[in-house]
């Protein structure tokens, strides 16, 4: 099939467009080569490339969840423990993450596996259960300082979960429930001593006071009355009114004078 001239010259401009024209989005940046040289990187928006004589390779900056597969970890302590987490990173370079490596990708996750055994492998047991803030700032140190000549940034490393060996379990639990009970046993002693000093404070006083033990005594049949449909009948020495009948006793003085 025969086509005119000023057609040939449209496919080939159409051609040439399609190959030099690229569009990236604004979380993209494009890494252009020229005869095998890196350039710059470019973007977003509109690129130009020479066709033949330039390539680009895209690079993304969102930020990226990886998850790291559960490691097999020894405790300092030698408790066998699995361990997973999450790391997040981003590329802050593309140049570095395309030139400096040759998967960005596949070298971050290698690195936070090895990472993640080697630095729970120097914690006890006890340290990987309480201080995981601690141990996830050091891993995602250690993540950002080597991955920094890649042009990545480590901004959060999170262990996801820890898993104990069965025995362990049942010996933490056994544990936790020991310390339950002591502390039960140390609130309860507690409280008996300070009720032990109040009753000692209140028989000071009542040693001082005479007159408060009766109180007390006609307070305490006041409230059995109360609580008690029935009559209930109680011996009252004569000596619980002495200390009324010198009252009266005296009163009765002060007003004949």
């Amino acid at each position: 099939m025969y086509l005119p001239g000023g057609m040939v010259v449209v496919v080939l401009v159409i051609l040439f467009l399609a190959n030099a024209i690229r569009v990236l989005r604004e979380y993209e940046r494009g890494v252009i080569f020229r005869l095998g040289r890196v350039i710059r990187a470019k973007g977003p928006g509109i690129i130009l490339l020479i066709p033949i004589i330039d390539k680009m390779q895209k690079v993304s900056l969102r930020l990226i969840a990886a998850d790291v597969p559960t490691q097999d970890v020894i405790t300092r302590d030698n408790v066998s423990v699995k361990v997973n987490a999450v790391i997040y990173f981003r590329v802050v370079d593309p140049v570095k993450a395309i030139i400096s490596v040759e998967n960005y990708l596949y070298a971050t996750s290698q690195l936070s596996q090895t990472t993640l055994r080697s630095v729970c492998g120097q914690a006890a047991l006890d340290d990987l259960l309480s201080e995981r803030d601690q141990i996830n700032a050091h891993i995602q140190e250690i993540l950002d300082r080597h991955s920094e000549p890649w042009g990545i940034k480590v901004s959060v490393v999170e262990l996801k979960q820890i898993d104990l060996p069965e025995m362990m379990q049942r010996a933490m639990a056994k544990q936790a429930e020991a310390e339950r009970e002591r502390r039960a046993k140390v609130i309860g002693a507690e409280g008996e001593f300070q009720a032990a000093a109040r009753l000692s404070e209140a028989a000071e006083i009542i040693q001082k006071h005479p007159v408060a033990i009766q109180l007390r005594y006609l307070q305490t049949l006041r409230e059995i009355a109360a609580e008690h449909n029935s009559t209930t009948l109680f011996p009252i020495p004569i000596d619980l009114f002495k200390p009324f009948l010198k009252i009266a006793e005296m009163f009765e003085k002060d007003k004949k004078e």
